[in-house]
């Protein structure tokens, strides 16, 4: 029973905070929804700021068991990036980048530890994907494959950047598609060029 009512107390903290903010959301205002008392909260989490983190690491582990799924599920190379691109849109549209906003504010360290952790699980997968797009002929043999993966996520952070691009000249989705078609254009060998053209025409129809 404790162990669920920890799970429990985790997925309803999970859904306020998103949906209303990491410092909006006060204890009282989980247990009040839940309908239980705060002292069973804090027999569970000492404090809020352990049941941040504990929801930052929940997120984070969802998006990386999602990413390895599609992984495992051995697509060549570059069918693998559109699906984690459209898994990465479908998971940006329900997520409301003021909570984000409010944990980088009010809880910096909790963020930087998720940030680092995201970092280098994104750094290992796009390692392998290009490693896997050279053995494949997709991707050209002469490529660095740590400055490649480094670039990519350079570009798939900063396009975050609402200062670089403002989401009323460049919305979400296109942005996020357009900056996928340009890392691969870059990298494709003319084998993995038709591939990549095959998968953006079927997108369009």
């Amino acid at each position: 029973m404790p162990r669920f009512m920890k799970t429990e107390i985790l997925n309803n903290a999970t859904q306020l905070f998103l949906n209303q903010g990491f410092k909006s959301v006060t204890m009282d205002d989980i247990a009040t929804h839940m309908g239980i008392s705060k002292k069973t909260i804090y027999a569970n989490y000492a404090h809020k700021t352990e049941l941040v983190e504990a929801v930052g690491h929940h997120l984070l582990n969802n998006v990386q068991c999602a990413v390895k799924d599609m992984v495992d599920e051995h697509m060549n190379p570059i069918e693998e990036l559109y699906e984690i691109k459209k898994y990465v849109i479908q998971h940006l549209q329900g997520e409301k980048t003021s909570s984000i906003q409010q944990m980088m504010k009010y809880y910096p360290k909790i963020f930087t530890k998720l940030r680092a952790s995201q970092n280098e699980f994104m750094r290992g997968c796009m390692e392998k994907n290009i490693s896997r797009g050279i053995e494949l002929g997709l991707f050209r043999d002469n490529l660095d494959v740590e400055f490649v993966s480094r670039m990519y996520q350079i570009g798939i952070t900063n396009i975050k950047d609402e200062t670089i691009f403002p989401s009323d000249k460049f919305p979400q989705i296109a942005l996020y598609e357009t900056y996928l078609e340009y890392h691969l254009r870059g990298i494709v060998t003319p084998e993995g060029r038709k591939i990549l053209n095959q998968i953006i025409h079927s997108n369009q129809d």
